[in-house]
């Protein structure tokens, strides 16, 4: 186990760097918008990478502060009237997760069908993409950004966009351009083949250049110069004292407050129902295709927010933005995530200094290349050639998250993806006939005559079950009607078995080319 972690360092400590580099943003932009102690997001971060990355079972999926749970954190505070009674919710929340892990609730995360999942993804980048313009155009004023975050709700926010041309820093727009310039530059396949660009991830780069470009300013031509308000912003710690007194302590008195134990459920149910929807979207785009155990990482998640409760951090999700670019820098294993929260640790440790001398504009454009690679174009014409089945509940998906909430996006996402199954379902059946032994020593798994998403945890247990050195055949003969979800879970079984000696033989199953977001 530990030859197969550590094997992988020279993919897996750049991959760690670019999500570090992600996530520092985001935390502190994330406790801003709920309304608690910039630090607080710090801390989730460090969190979710050492202690959620070391217990989770997922080798892609990276844990942090989640968009998707600031507005429940936001009128947590707020009816709680304090932070310190709130991280008593946190940690409530954090047993109810630890609950739904032994209680191998995690299963639910199967019966998500694809397109609401991608839905999910591309709807996340769309916002992402709206979140960070301003800060690309160096509009980085409260008032102006409030509208952004957490989610666009409405479209005033989103034709409002046209009004930044009022404030717009050109020093930033500069810093912008040649920041997306060099991501785009290192994502080509011949700057791609030269050995340096492994070592050396894009958005390291970007971050470099831009200090460099913003000190340039600064001497020769003072007018473009980005000033604090436009730069990262972290508190300087003078000594490890100073860095204990930044902690906050859960207020555990009000715990007979029924208000106490709503905003822990809320946060429980919902922070798990988006890590699980994480968890598979992040395995989607996992190259290797591995399952990550859902039940593990609810385990994971709970002792994390438990941990958040009592140190004063925010509440955790697993969270797609930095899975994606976890993958996308081309890590292998989860020493990439725990070394982001090592990162993170450290550099509110030992260098505040530098990190505050960041453009936003640098990091705006990296979560602007993130946000395009999870909503890019290909990805909408992907899901229109496989049908209205398919492509109805992706962009019913990505409205309900853009025009509402991520919720209500997935809720909606969800209910039309139900409607083609049912019409489906009244004229054919949905069974999923047991594996079988062959004399031979073979295992056949005869599919029936309809299989649905519905099916796909019972397969992936089923493939999941099968030992190691097995000659398994998986049998569409009797098949009208496989749904795109099950034949994505067979050949992703194909990809993988080859790490386990399977042979795999597939009768009447057409093949389907997986496609990922990067």
């Amino acid at each position: 186990m530990q030859k197969s972690l550590f094997s992988h360092l020279g993919n897996d400590l750049p991959a760690g760097l670019v999500v570090f580099l992600v996530a520092l943003p985001l935390c502190l932009g994330i406790a801003l918008a709920s309304g608690a102690p910039l630090f607080s997001g710090i801390i989730a971060g460090v969190i979710g990478g050492i202690v959620i990355g070391s217990l989770s079972g997922s080798h892609t999926s990276v844990s942090g502060p989640a968009a998707g749970l600031t507005v429940i954190v936001l009128n947590a505070i707020t009816e709680l009237g304090s932070f310190e009674v709130f991280l008593s919710a946190v940690v409530l929340a954090g047993i109810i997760q630890i609950a739904f892990g032994v209680l191998k609730a995690g299963v639910i995360g199967y019966y998500f069908p694809t397109s609401v999942i991608k839905g999910m993804l591309a709807g996340i980048g769309i916002i992402l993409i709206i979140k960070q313009i301003p800060y690309a155009f160096g509009v980085n004023d409260t008032k102006d950004l409030e509208k952004f975050i957490p989610f666009v709700n409405d479209w005033d926010a989103v034709m409002s966009l046209g009004n930044l041309t009022n404030t717009l820093d050109i020093g930033a727009i500069i810093i912008s351009a040649v920041s997306i310039g060099i991501l785009i530059l290192w994502d080509k396949q011949f700057i791609k083949k030269l050995s340096f660009t492994k070592l050396i991830p894009g958005p390291l780069i970007v971050v470099l250049l831009g200090i460099g470009l913003n000190k340039y300013f600064k001497f020769f031509v003072p007018s473009l110069y980005l000033s604090n308000e436009d730069k990262v912003v972290l508190p300087v710690v003078q000594s490890f004292d100073g860095f204990f007194n930044l902690f906050t302590f859960p207020d555990f008195s009000q715990l007979g407050n029924s208000d106490v134990w709503l905003a822990a459920v809320t946060i429980g149910i919902i922070a798990s129902l988006e890590t699980l929807l994480s968890l598979e979207a992040a395995d989607k785009i996992d190259p290797l295709k591995r399952i990550s155990p859902p039940n593990r990482e609810l385990l994971a998640q709970g002792i994390g927010n438990v941990f958040n409760g009592f140190v004063g951090g925010l509440p955790v999700t697993a969270v797609i933005v930095r899975s994606s670019a976890n993958v996308t820098a081309g890590s292998r294993t989860k020493i990439s995530a725990v070394f982001h929260g090592i990162l993170l640790f450290a550099s509110v440790m030992f260098i505040p200094g530098l990190l505050n001398l960041i453009p936003l504009a640098c990091l705006a454009a990296i979560l602007l290349m993130v946000g395009y690679k999870l909503t890019k174009v290909s990805l909408f014409r992907n899901q229109a050639k496989l049908g209205w089945d398919q492509f109805l509940p992706f962009i019913i998906t990505i409205m309900g998250i853009v025009l509402f909430d991520l919720l209500i996006g997935i809720g909606l996402g969800m209910g039309i993806a139900m409607v083609f199954i049912l019409l489906r379902n009244y004229q054919n059946s949905y069974l999923l006939d047991d594996r079988k032994e062959e004399l031979d020593g073979s295992i056949r798994i005869v599919l029936s005559e309809e299989v649905s998403f519905l099916n796909k945890g019972a397969l992936i247990k089923a493939l999941e079950d099968i030992p190691d050195g097995k000659h398994v055949i998986i049998d569409g003969s009797k098949s009208k009607v496989i749904d795109y979800d099950v034949l994505e879970v067979i050949e992703n079984f194909k990809t993988n078995a080859g790490s386990r000696n399977i042979d795999v033989d597939t009768i009447k199953i057409k093949s389907i080319k997986t496609t990922g977001l990067h």
